[in-house]
């Protein structure tokens, strides 16, 4: 019996953000007698995804991670662990910021390589600036170029790249299945959260830092919480749920509490539970300043969740009519008109449930709509597996 072939997944962390929850859905589904994947991460925490990656047979490597003058020292732990990994055949990079330096080791120990784009901005900074300079050169030292989109890829590699035969887009593939509506999951999901079948739940998923945007959130919580309002029993209107930990955590908790918040917008932390808030939810709102295309926004569709997004988010990630566009940069009050037309658009989540399976029927459609758009994971899970195999 042959040995898998091994392909190094090269990330920041095993937690759960976009990049990496797109990589274990695939490592799930993939044939693994055929392809095993490791992991180089740039930390020696345990992550989210640690136990599990070693549980499916994947091992995890720590680095180091690069800091600004050390480009040698960080080169070299490269060509040393290369040396001493002969089994990696392919080396899947989509940690930007120094790809074109572990990209270019594996190239010189014989490993075919592949670049990965996730993002369309570095952010701003002196961080995004020395993240510009180095990744200049990835598509030069890369077999072959992936993006999650095509404008994802033509923010990293270029327009001319893309039109390469060496380029191509991988769908964020989700479990299709498993995010399709259900009325009793629903139900049960808000009755265990406290929250009322009249209450309208914004929910948010994204890790707490700049990009995300979830102070300009917090500001469209605090407008709706102040127009006032109520449902049967006395509770507020809305209710809203962020999803996620990060480096503005704490910043975000303090600005809740100093809005008077603390008690309508509640930080869940990292879920792994997030195709039951999604049932419980009747809109997600994603007012990010930059993104490639978001799987959240993939798994929203899928159940039925209408969205409000910014308009900076590539189109290619609008794949049914519950997609609403929002400016970014904009006002508040911009916001608040876009959600006032999808929820008076969607109705009452009170009315809808009583629709009983008019409701049913009305969000489950959503999941073969996008399956039926490639974002199924296994079918993006066999054309990897068949990507990586044509590549060697």
């Amino acid at each position: 019996m042959h040995e898998p072939v091994r392909i190094l997944q090269v990330l920041g962390r095993l937690d759960r953000g976009g990049a990496e929850t797109m990589i274990m859905n695939l490592y799930r589904r993939i044939d693994r007698s055929r392809i095993q994947f490791d992991f180089v991460i740039h930390t020696t925490d345990t992550c989210e995804y640690s136990e599990e990656v070693l549980s499916l047979g994947g091992r995890i490597y720590s680095m180091r991670p690069f800091r600004g003058a050390g480009v040698i020292g960080y080169r070299r732990q490269w060509r040393t662990f290369f040396a001493n990994h002969p089994e990696l055949v392919i080396v899947h990079g989509h940690m930007r910021s120094t790809a074109s330096i572990y990209l270019a080791e594996a190239q010189r120990a014989g490993i075919k390589t592949i670049a990965h784009s996730h993002n369309t901005s570095s952010g701003k900074g002196v961080s995004a600036f020395v993240k510009n300079v180095l990744q200049r050169s990835i598509a030069d030292h890369a077999d072959r170029l992936l993006a999650c989109s095509r404008g994802s890829g033509e923010w990293l590699y270029g327009p001319e790249k893309c039109v390469e035969a060496r380029f191509a887009v991988l769908p964020n593939g989700i479990d299709c299945a498993r995010f399709t509506f259900d009325l009793k999951d629903r139900e049960e999901t808000r009755r265990r959260l406290g929250i009322s079948s009249g209450q309208t739940v914004v929910l948010h998923i994204g890790r707490m830092e700049v990009q995300k945007n979830q102070a300009f959130l917090l500001k469209i919580a605090d407008a709706l919480m102040k127009r006032g309002g109520s449902v049967e029993g006395g509770e507020p209107s809305y209710v809203f749920l962020l999803c996620g930990e990060g480096p503005m955590e704490p910043m975000l908790q303090e600005q809740a509490a100093k809005l008077g918040l603390s008690d309508d917008v509640r930080f869940l932390g990292v879920r792994d539970d997030i195709p039951h808030l999604m049932n419980a939810a009747d809109l997600m709102v994603f007012p990010s300043l930059f993104e490639g295309l978001p799987v959240t926004l993939v798994e929203a569709q899928a159940s039925g969740l209408p969205v409000v997004m910014s308009d900076t988010i590539t189109d290619e990630v609008i794949m049914t009519d519950l997609v609403t566009k929002a400016p970014m940069p904009g006002t508040v009050e911009d916001w608040i008109t876009k959600i006032d037309a999808v929820t008076a658009r969607i109705g009452e989540p009170s009315k809808a449930q009583t629709a009983g399976d008019a409701c049913d029927n009305a969000r489950q459609k959503y999941a073969a709509k996008i399956a039926s758009y490639g974002y199924d994971v296994s079918g993006t899970a066999k054309w990897l597996t068949d990507y990586y195999l044509g590549l060697l």
